[in-house]
């Protein structure tokens, strides 16, 4: 495994939380992939090290994406979402991850 590079600690705070959404389940049915959301300073072979450590699964490959934070107005008063990245984590063939089941333990 390629966490020996990396600090624990680190990889733990590097993954916040899976993207749930109608798209990112379409992506998981057709491409085998996992969209997570992650810190906006973590790398490819970070985000590789973090899912698999905490999921005990065996990565092939990670794309990001940077995604720009949306303008909102409330009234007159106008604001603006924090920026954020996202990570599409490829699994390797007959790997998968359970949300259903991680949590519970």
């Amino acid at each position: 495994m390629s966490t020996q590079k990396y600090n624990e600690e680190r990889l733990m705070k590097v993954l916040l939380a899976p993207q749930i959404s109608e798209k990112a389940t379409y992506v998981a049915d057709k491409h085998q992939q996992i969209i997570f959301r992650v810190t906006t300073d973590a790398t490819k072979p970070e985000i590789k090290a973090a899912v698999e450590l905490m999921f005990n699964v065996q990565v092939d490959g990670v794309q990001v994406a940077n995604v720009k934070g949306k303008v909102k107005r409330a009234g007159r008063f106008s604001g603006r979402r924090n920026n954020w990245k996202k990570a599409y984590v490829c699994l390797a063939s007959g790997q998968e991850i359970n949300f259903a089941d991680s949590e519970q333990g």
